[in-house]
């Protein structure tokens, strides 16, 4: 199969990213992106994902990870080998395929882009409860798939209620401005440069 020009696939640990990001399907209308996360979320799950989407021939593949569950061994090294592993553009010239892979890294988790929607943080968030927590002080949310079911649209029921996607974004890239400087390992989140890799790929 030859390449799939401007087609993205998006890979998450789980339902969570799976179900924001194609609520942001409303936001990149020019794109096609098809959010899909493994069947477990391990590593090696993970790889076959990639390279499933690699054979499809997709152009960009973005990888959404949690660093929370990063941190110890043997996960942190399977994750370092998996970046070595796809560092270079795959390019397959006689099959017609030409793919970046990248990985975007949040740390807790992904809610904290949510979070960014509506007030910038750098607190220290030892778990993900007290984060969950923080973010529903400004909307209601639960991770869970009845709750991603019934908002019907993560990205739209954010700003529905207050939140604000391009503040979001530059929350997040404060963040990662601020681990730079201050070489800090928690709560910051890659996010909002994926979004405007998006915005490129839309171009």
């Amino acid at each position: 199969m030859g390449k799939l020009k401007n087609k993205v696939l998006v890979l998450g640990e789980g339902p969570t990213e799976f179900y924001y990001f194609n609520s942001l399907r409303e936001v990149f209308k020019g794109l096609t992106i098809r959010p899909d996360y493994p069947k477990n979320t391990s590593i090696k799950e993970l790889d076959i994902k990639i390279s499933e989407g690699i054979a499809l021939g997709y152009s960009h593949i973005f990888c959404v990870i949690d660093m929370d569950n990063k941190d110890m061994e043997p996960e942190h090294s399977q994750y370092v080998r998996l970046k070595q592993k796809y560092a270079k553009t795959i390019h397959k010239p006689k099959e017609g395929i030409r793919c970046e892979v990248e990985f975007f890294e949040t740390h807790r988790c992904t809610e904290l882009f949510f979070l960014y929607y509506f007030r910038y943080t750098s607190r220290i968030y030892s778990n993900q409860e007290t984060l969950l927590k923080d973010l529903n002080k400004y909307v209601e949310y639960s991770k869970s798939k009845e709750f991603f079911t019934k908002c019907k649209g993560l990205h739209r029921y954010f700003e529905k209620n207050g939140g604000n996607f391009d503040t979001a974004i530059a929350h997040a890239k404060r963040s990662m401005t601020e681990r730079i400087e201050s070489n800090r390992n928690y709560t910051y989140t890659e996010l909002g440069q994926l979004m405007e890799k998006l915005k490129g790929v839309e171009d």
